[in-house]
Formats: C-alpha cells, structure tokens, sequence
C-alpha cells in the first residue's frame, strides 16, 4: 500500500487559510508558492481530516513492526497525536514499515502508565482500555459522543497493564466469532482506530482541529516539506518565527 502522505484517497484542498486562521496563514502562502498544487492540496486535505477528539496510548510496544504500524494506523485514519509509555522498552516504530507517518503523528511520551493517564484525564479524555476479557463495549456499542477518549492498547504479550484496568473508565472489546479469543495489537488497533474515527466524524460535532490549530500544523508540515523554508521565510518576513 502506498504512504498516507500520497494516497489516492486522501481529501485535497487547495483552499489558502485566510486571517481567521491566526498568524501562520501569512507563512502558509509564502511556502505554498515553492511546493506543487498537488503536494498543497494531499496537505492541506488531510490536516483538515486531523482528529485530536479521540487519541491512543501504547504501552512498552517491543516489536518495532506493531510501534510503526501503530503510528501508521493513528496517521492513515487521521488520529494527530498518540502517548506511549516506555517503562519496559522505547517506542521504535520500524522505518521500513511506518514510511514516514511518523512525521506527520505527533508523539507524546510518558515515564510510566499512571503520568500518561494522569495527563489525558487533565485534557479530558476518557481513558478506554482494549482487552478480549472484559464484557463493556464493542466497537459498534462504544459511545463516541460522550467525549474525547484516549485507546488504550497494551504489551503483546501481557496486554494492558493492572494500572491501566484500574484506571480505564470503560473496557473495549472486539468480538470474536472463531476460536481465537483474540488479534494481535497491530490488527486490534487498526479496526479500533478506523472504526471509531468514522463514527467520530459521522456524529461527533466539531471533531475537527479549531482553524487556528490546523493552519500552525499544516505551517509544521509545510516546513518539513519545503526545502530551506526557514530560511525563505527569514527572508520574506525578517524572521522565520
């Protein structure tokens, strides 16, 4: 499959942020002029796609393939930032396998499970723990409507933590039909992720990033794409601030 960052399905828009959108429109229009209209418009298209109302938390993910595959979920699926927690080993997506979405989620890591939780509840997230043994919600029955919500997926081999279980406000299973009890974090990730984002966008109000925000993200990313744009817009504007 190709890169999220150039697929064939993702929104373009080649709409200009105009002053309502703060400060970063300005810069916006002065890097637009050195990227094509069609790399402005994959850009600009899916930073309009880009969710903070629901995020992830991945705890001591060892394999590198489910790390990038995790990242790579959150940006094909326009989940902007996720958490990790590293008590155990780093987060190292595999570069092979996230082709640079790691440059489009941004990362949040956290020291131990209770910080990770303790800092999405002051952003007022519902902490949701993915596990196939606890009987609460499905993917189907889960209430996005009731606020931001932070998916909680665990250790491939123990699953989430007892931190976690103790903390989560809701428990989130996907049902099995087969005789496996359940996927792997990978897969389990992926049909969450799409799942729930879909059914955001569908019933959750304003689920999209305020205009502000999405013109300083879509700035960051055009920075990262244009070549030397620091220094084009230290000489346009005096600063590249």
């Amino acid at each position: 499959m190709r890169s999220t960052a150039s697929n064939d399905t993702t929104p373009r828009s080649d709409a200009l942020f105009g002053p309502e959108a703060g400060p970063a429109a300005e810069r916006i229009a002065c890097l637009a002029e050195f990227m094509t209209a069609e790399r402005y418009g994959v850009l600009r298209g899916s930073v309009s796609m880009r969710t903070r109302y629901m995020t992830v938390l991945a705890e001591n993910l060892y394999h590198g393939q489910n790390a990038a595959a995790l990242i790579r979920h959150c940006d094909a699926f326009g989940v902007q930032e996720m958490h990790t927690v590293e008590t155990l080993c780093r987060f190292e997506p595999n570069p092979v396998i996230a082709r640079g979405s790691e440059r489009w989620v941004d990362v949040r890591r956290h020291a131990s499970t209770p910080e990770a939780i303790a800092a999405l509840r002051r952003q007022g997230y519902r902490i949701v723990a993915t596990t196939p043994h606890r009987e609460d919600v499905t993917p189907e029955t889960f209430d996005v409507a009731k606020g931001p919500f932070a998916l909680v997926f665990g250790t491939e081999h123990a699953g989430i933590s007892d931190d976690a279980i103790a903390a989560a406000d809701e428990f989130l299973r996907i049902p099995m039909c087969g005789l496996v009890e359940s996927l792997n974090v990978s897969a389990s990730a992926a049909i969450l992720i799409y799942q729930l984002s879909e059914r955001v966008r569908h019933t959750v109000p304003n689920w999209a990033l305020p205009l502000p925000e999405q013109a300083a993200l879509m700035e960051r990313w055009m920075r990262r794409s244009v070549k030397d744009a620091d220094a084009i817009l230290q000489r346009r504007f005096g600063s590249a601030e």
